[in-house]
């Protein structure tokens, strides 16, 4: 957390957010086919980071992430990846701070705690 400069919540406040309506993008960093489809939180967005953090990403990659993030750099944003020990979403919410995102958070439980806190997930058609 404190190399990626990002801020961390948790799966009430973030489960809180969502049913308040905040305005927000949520992002699974999971790769597509083996966990997306299968499930992630409702709404969210998928690009996939690997686990080793990441010191370098390619301009492409960036663009990427820039273009999917948008234009609105006070915008809501919330990584998040397999579990706690999963490091992907770390990757996602870091680069996000770099390309100069002010409002990233990290949540940590992931996919993992979703499921376990027994919430609503959706599946890719």
């Amino acid at each position: 957390v404190t190399r990626g400069g990002y801020q961390v919540v948790s799966t009430e406040e973030l489960k809180e957010w969502m049913d308040k309506g905040t305005s927000m993008l949520i992002v699974d960093t999971m790769p597509y086919e083996a966990s997306y489809k299968k499930a992630h939180i409702p709404g969210a967005v998928q690009m996939e980071f690997p686990i080793p953090e990441v010191t370098e990403l390619d301009a492409a990659k960036q663009e990427e992430l820039k273009t999917l993030l948008g234009a609105d750099k006070d915008r809501l944003i919330v990584f998040y990846c397999g579990f706690t020990k999963c490091s992907r979403s770390h990757n996602g919410a870091m680069w996000a701070v770099k390309l100069g995102y002010k409002n990233v958070y990290r949540y940590p439980g992931g996919i993992f705690a979703w499921k376990g806190a027994d919430f609503s997930i959706e599946k890719a058609e």
